[in-house]
C-alpha cells in the first residue's frame, strides 16, 4: 500500500502549505463509494481501490496532526506517521462492520502519531507503559494552566483516569521538566545554566595524584638508569635493544651482531634483567 502513495509521490516535506492544498483538493467520498472500494480491498486486494481510499482521508491526518502540535514537534513529521497509520487502517477495514472508515481509522492515526511523540519529544521517555501513556497524553488536555495542580485538581484527574494521584503527580513533574545538555557550551552558561560537565570532579586531573605520579615515573627511572650503568656493555646493549628500543630486536638479530647464539643471547638477556630487577629493588 504504501507503493500505491509513492506512484503520486505525495510526502509532506519542506512545502507543507502546497502538500496541504493538494490533500484539501481530492473528493470527499460518499458512504456509497467508500463502502464500494472497501469492499474491492478487502474482499479482491484492489490496490487502485487502497489508493483511493487513503487519498480521500490524508486530509483527514492533517486535522489530527495540528491538535498535537503543542509537542514542539514538526507537523510535517507528524503527518507523515499519520498516514503510516492511515493505511494500516485502510488495509484493516472491514465494510460489512457497518462504520465509516474515518471512525476506524483514528485509532490507527492516532497510534502512531502517539508513538512517535514519546520517542521524539525529550531525550529520555516519559511514558512506557500503557497506564503512562494514557496519563500521559490526557494529563496535558486536562491541565488548564501553567501552574502545578493543586490537591483537589490531582485527585480529580486521577479519578477521571482511574489512576492513583502519585502517577498523576510523578507525570506532572516529567511534563513540566526539561532537557539540560551534559556538556553544555559557553553560549548556554550566559542564561546562568552550569552544565554538569563543569562541576562534576576529575580524579584523573587532582594535582596530588598527577604529582604523585609524575615523581614515581621519576624515580623509576632514575633507578633504571643506574641499574644499566652497573651492566656491561653488551649487556646493556642487549637490554636497549630487546626493551627500551621503538625497533626492539629479535635474539637472532643480536646473535649476528656479537656471534653468538641465540640462546647464548637469551641467556645473556635473562642474567642482564636479573641484575636489574635486583638494583632497583635495592
Amino acid at each position: 500500500m504504501s507503493t500505491a502513495l509513492q506512484t503520486v509521490n505525495l510526502v509532506p516535506g519542506s512545502n507543507l502549505n502546497a502538500y496541504m492544498q493538494t490533500v484539501n483538493n481530492f473528493p470527499v467520498l460518499t458512504a456509497e463509494r467508500e463502502h464500494e472500494l472497501a469492499e474491492a480491498l478487502y474482499y479482491h486486494e484492489n490496490l487502485e481501490s487502497a489508493r483511493e481510499l487513503v487519498m480521500a482521508h490524508l486530509r483527514f491526518v492533517v486535522h489530527i496532526a495540528r491538535s498535537y502540535n503543542g509537542y514542539g514537534l514538526p507537523l510535517a513529521d507528524l503527518i507523515q506517521e499519520g498516514n503510516i497509520g492511515l493505511m494500516k487502517a485502510v488495509k484493516r477495514f472491514n465494510p460489512e462492520k457497518g462504520v465509516r472508515l474515518v471512525s476506524f481509522a483514528v485509532h490507527w492515526v492516532k497510534a502512531e502519531m502517539h508513538e512517535y511523540i514519546l520517542r521524539n519529544w525529550r531525550i529520555v521517555k516519559v511514558a512506557t507503559t500503557k497506564a503512562q501513556r494514557k496519563l500521559f497524553f490526557n494529563l496535558r488536555g486536562a491541565k488548564k494552566k501553567l501552574a502545578w495542580l493543586n490537591e483537589k485538581e490531582a485527585h480529580a484527574i486521577a479519578e477521571d483516569l482511574n489512576v492513583d494521584v502519585k502517577e498523576v503527580r510523578r507525570m506532572e513533574s516529567r511534563l513540566t521538566a526539561s532537557d539540560l545538555g551534559f556538556d553544555a557550551g559557553a553560549d548556554d552558561e550566559d542564561d546562568g545554566f552550569v552544565a554538569p560537565a563543569h562541576y562534576l570532579e576529575d580524579h584523573s586531573a587532582n594535582p596530588a595524584m598527577l604529582l604523585e605520579d609524575a615523581d614515581w615515573e621519576q624515580n623509576s627511572n632514575q633507578h633504571l638508569q643506574l641499574a644499566l650503568e652497573q651492566l656491561d656493555e653488551r649487556s646493556r646493549d642487549i637490554i636497549q635493544a630487546r626493551w627500551l628500543s621503538d625497533s626492539k630486536s629479535t635474539l637472532h638479530d643480536l646473535a649476528g651482531k656479537y656471534g653468538v647464539s641465540a640462546e647464548r643471547v637469551r641467556q645473556l638477556e635473562k642474567n642482564a634483567m636479573k641484575k636489574v630487577r635486583a638494583t632497583m629493588e635495592a
